[in-house]
């Protein structure tokens, strides 16, 4: 255990110490020394940030649910804390015990973002666990790494011992019960880790393997260096969401987060097939939970938590199958303690009047929306599915109900994008306002706003436009000054990211294993917290690029060929190859078509049309 003045010290000289204190309602703390396998689970980001991370409520509870396991967390010091702590010379801890993290038999880190990679050297760093695996000895801490950016682990081989491709709830304990039987029988630390690659499916030891380069940099193939290890790494996944764990309390910080209410997850998987998300790839198919359930954990998470809000969590909400009910029933339930319901985002062809009448009895808060493209040539490229119809019909409902704030999501950067394209951006957003003030006047109801976000399109693996290359810098730059020089209007919003920063994601997002070099220099050099602007050191970055003797453009701006090996073609997650190329053509040939025009939801893997497409 940490010496307790020193961390008393500490904590008077930061400027929130309630990040580090630990003894949050529902939090966990157990025996360690009755703990048969101790687990650290890591948001490489800070406390408000990765308190807000479902998956982390998740695995805390499902670990510490098992009556010899503990689970406790850290998560990435803020630079005024990292500072004292070095001063101090105070090692990491973890919020529950006040332990060191590297007192823990695991390390796990969640990869929600390439830009949290710094992060995840300097809680090793700070943590006194060597940063390279290669240096690590029998009784040091397994550095296990999960999450969708896992999908491409090599930028982090060096640096994590096991990754787990997929979803976490089943593998974890199969990871963790197959420490205690080696620890329990004596085993080292290098035969562990071959048996999990063996044993388990989706886990993925990069120490067992190599990468072989062609002459030109990309990558030739790989190379076993164990028999016995699987070639590919298939992904794991969860079949019946009702059946699985799912937490029945959540933490609740003392301080504000980024999201400061229930999150219920209400199925997994997406049918729409937008070929720029990653996401909808790679948890595919869809599956669903049950309204029942659904209710049953509702009431015992506005239990045991006191919020006043549940929020629906999927990658698109309202394609619920039965997602009226399920709202209805939930502010039914919950209508003594005035707890309302949110849709993190709206899709635009499935809004339903119904379910924003319902919401609206308890609380309005603003509308999202995510055209994603400007034109409808551009969402049909990236096969969105939705109309400058679905658009109007969705806002103008709104506004009947007495919604005036409304956000719209865009991409700048797309496959095939045109200046035309773009501006279509400025068109929808006055579209929006206009649909607002053409009301009557005694119709308008609040103080409209409409703000229009837009990102700098990074193409991700196992998505049909993990071929493209991303726009440059200079393109990003022009493309959003058209915009930003066409609005006019104070009702009007417009927000755009840095396309500095989505270059560094490209870069490290479509890398191989060269690129790690990259980021541990950028580390060394003190890079930390790059996902906030404020914090993102450009520059050390570019110099960590030279000093690696890598080429940012060549991940980030190069276009593919279309039999290029890719760094993470050795991953299966559920689409083919052949399937994502045939999405990748029909991109840039304009065809609209869709292999499934049906939904899947409630079926079985065997069963499944869209999966067949797939294999």
């Amino acid at each position: 255990m940490i010496d307790k003045y020193k961390l008393d010290k500490v904590l008077m000289k930061v400027e929130k110490p309630a990040r580090y204190i630990g003894m949050e309602q529902n939090s966990i703390k157990k025996d360690l020394s009755k703990a048969a396998v101790k687990f650290v689970f890591s948001f490489p980001d800070v406390y408000e940030v990765g308190m807000s991370h479902l998956g982390m409520h998740i695995l805390y509870n499902l670990i510490n649910k098992e009556a010899d396991m503990v689970c406790e967390r850290v998560f990435a010091p803020w630079v005024d804390m990292e500072e004292q702590m070095r001063s101090e010379k105070l090692p990491l801890f973890t919020l529950e015990s006040k332990e060191e993290v590297r007192n823990f038999d695991f390390l796990g880190f969640t990869l929600q973002y390439e830009m949290s990679y710094t992060n995840i050297l300097n809680i090793l760093d700070l943590s006194g666990i060597p940063i390279l695996s290669r240096d690590r000895k029998e009784g040091d801490t397994i550095v296990v790494a999960g999450g969708p950016c896992a999908y491409n682990p090599e930028p982090l081989w060096q640096f994590i011992d096991i990754f787990v491709i997929g979803e976490g709830e089943e593998v974890t304990l199969e990871l963790l019960d197959l420490y205690k039987e080696h620890k329990k029988e004596g085993f080292g630390r290098k035969a562990f880790l071959v048996d999990a690659a063996r044993r388990i499916q989706g886990v993925y030891v990069p120490s067992l393997y190599t990468e072989i380069y062609n002459d030109d940099g990309t990558v030739r193939g790989r190379m076993k260096l164990i028999d016995d290890i699987p070639e590919i790494i298939e992904k794991r996944m969860i079949r019946d969401l009702d059946t699985m764990f799912s937490p029945e309390s959540m933490i609740v910080p003392y301080l504000e987060t980024v999201h400061d209410r229930v999150s219920m997850e209400i199925f997994r998987g997406c049918t729409h097939g937008c070929r720029f998300c990653q996401a909808g790839m790679i948890y595919r198919p869809i599956r669903e939970k049950s309204v029942d359930r659904l209710l049953e954990l509702s009431e015992k998470l506005v239990e045991s938590t006191g919020y006043e809000t549940i929020s629906l969590s999927s990658l698109s909400s309202c394609d619920y199958s039965q997602l009226q009910m399920l709202v209805s029933s939930l502010l039914e339930k919950h209508s003594d303690k005035k707890v309302g319901v949110s849709l993190p985002s709206l899709r635009l062809n499935s809004v339903s009047m119904e379910v924003l009448k319902e919401i609206e009895k308890v609380r309005k808060s603003g509308l999202t929306f995510a055209p994603e493209a400007g034109s409808q040539r551009l969402r049909d490229v990236i096969n969105k599915g939705v109309s400058e119809e679905d658009l109007e019909t969705a806002v103008t409902m709104a506004f009947k109900e007495g919604w005036s704030r409304v956000k719209l999501y865009f991409m700048i950067g797309l496959p095939t994008e045109t200046d035309e394209d773009v501006m279509g951006i400025k068109r929808l957003t006055y579209l929006v306002k206009d649909l607002f003030f053409n009301r009557p006047k005694e119709e308008r109801i609040g103080n409209f706003q409409v703000t229009a976000s837009a990102s700098c399109f990074v193409p991700k693996p196992f998505t049909p436009f993990q071929w493209h290359g991303q726009a440059t810098e200079e393109e990003f730059k022009s493309r959003i000054k058209l915009v930003k020089d066409s609005i006019r209007d104070n009702k009007v919003t417009f927000n755009y990211h840095d396309p500095k920063t989505s270059y560094l994601e490209a870069v490290v997002a479509r890398g191989d294993r060269k690129v790690s070099d990259a980021i541990l220099k950028a580390w060394e050099n003190g890079c930390r917290f790059d996902g906030w602007s404020e914090h993102l050191k450009y520059d050390i970055w570019l110099a960590a690029f030279e000093a690696a003797g890598i080429d940012g453009s060549f991940y980030a701006n190069r276009q593919r060929s279309l039999d290029e090996i890719f760094p993470w073609d050795f991953i299966s997650p559920g689409p083919s190859k052949s399937y994502l190329l045939r999405e990748y053509k029909k991109a840039l040939e304009g065809d609209t078509t869709r292999d499934c025009r049906l939904g899947c939801t409630g079926c079985g893997i065997s069963d499944c049309a869209m999966w067949g497409v797939f294999n």
